[in-house]
């Protein structure tokens, strides 16, 4: 049955990008976060701010940092976790007492966390470049994908290539980031997708980006084959490839610590491959508003090839050897990787 209140939803205007989608009450997971990489070496940071609104018990804000360093191997992670009414609902994101998140084309944040290494502080700024590259970006290519019941889980980037400032505080380090480039994304559901691989990648160099997913979702107690998107930008031109149900015009390969993905349409092909296997990564414990729970395994420092044959155009190609962000959600977890829950 559609209520009222979702049928002006399907009708209405779709809300702010960053605009909090949490309305009070049960069943509600909900997510803004920046990464930005170092221009030169491979070493990136992930904040998160996520509300959880459990079926079975008050909502909670959880305040995620992550620190990824190439060059030995080393990552920095820790979550901390308060009850949602301690915390500060803004129009656009949340505040908590381990960080403030001020999201716009102009942002900061600002906080500290005790991790298992020592304590984390930052204060960083950033900007929104002007390329087209950078303007708001929907891979979902259906308003009904974004404000309908399915899927489950829905995903924006507001802001697709920022420009960073600022510095990092953590254990016997002091890290200037001035200069470093990266995003920013939101999402929100009533759960977690199933499965999922999801990548994205800037070419400062090249004025360019690249953002894609490979999903299995539940529908009726079954589980979907893969479902993948993928859209590619390259100065002022955009290549769609969102024809996410016809399965015979994309190939996803998804493994430990790799994505592949092969996809065609009316855009032409695209051919992109994300490898975390020589990076650090670190598992996640993601909880579900169901109580089950899912594994995020998370790579800032992928290599990526990426390869476009337009139907209209020359093929171009695209590399970058550590400036990947790449996820992977699985049910289970995996002992190899270092763990936060």
């Amino acid at each position: 049955m559609i209520t009222q209140g979702r049928l002006a939803g399907l009708l209405g205007p779709e809300p702010a990008d960053n605009a909090c989608r949490f309305m009070g009450g049960q069943g509600h997971i909900e997510s803004w976060f920046i990464r930005a990489n170092d221009p030169a070496r491979p070493r990136a940071f992930w904040l998160k701010q996520t509300i959880l609104a459990p079926l079975d018990a008050p909502p909670v804000a959880e305040s995620w940092f992550i620190w990824f360093d190439g060059e030995r191997k080393l990552t920095i992670a820790q979550r901390v976790t308060q009850p949602l009414r301690e915390a500060s609902l803004a129009a656009a994101g949340i505040h908590t007492r381990s960080m403030s998140m001020n999201l716009g084309a102009s942002g900061h944040a600002k906080g500290e966390v005790e991790a298992p290494e020592g304590r984390v502080r930052f204060d960083i700024s950033w900007r929104a470049e002007t390329s087209p590259v950078a303007e708001p970006l929907s891979i979902l290519p259906w308003k009904l994908l974004r404000v309908g019941p399915f899927p489950k889980s829905k995903l924006l980037t507001p802001f697709p290539s920022l420009r960073f400032g600022g510095s990092l505080e953590l254990p016997g380090e002091s890290v200037d980031i001035d200069g470093w480039y990266g995003m920013q994304g939101h999402n929100w559901g009533k759960e977690h997708a199933f499965e999922y691989a999801w990548g994205q990648c800037l070419f400062p160099d090249e004025d360019a980006m690249v953002e894609g997913f490979s999903a299995r979702v539940r529908i009726g107690g079954r589980t979907t084959p893969r479902l993948s998107a993928l859209v590619v930008r390259r100065g002022a031109r955009s290549y769609r490839f969102d024809r996410i149900f016809d399965a015979w015009l994309q190939q996803a390969t998804v493994e430990d610590d790799r994505w592949t993905l092969t996809i065609r349409g009316d855009a032409g092909e695209a051919a992109l491959s994300m490898d975390a296997s020589k990076q650090p990564m670190v598992c996640l414990g993601y909880d579900n508003p169901s109580g089950e729970h899912s594994y995020c395994y998370n790579s800032k420092l992928a290599a990526v090839e990426l390869v476009v044959r337009p139907s209209d155009g020359a093929s171009f190609s695209l590399r970058s050897a550590h400036g990947g962000a790449l996820e992977f959600l699985r049910r289970q977890p995996d002992p190899r990787f270092p763990r936060v829950v």
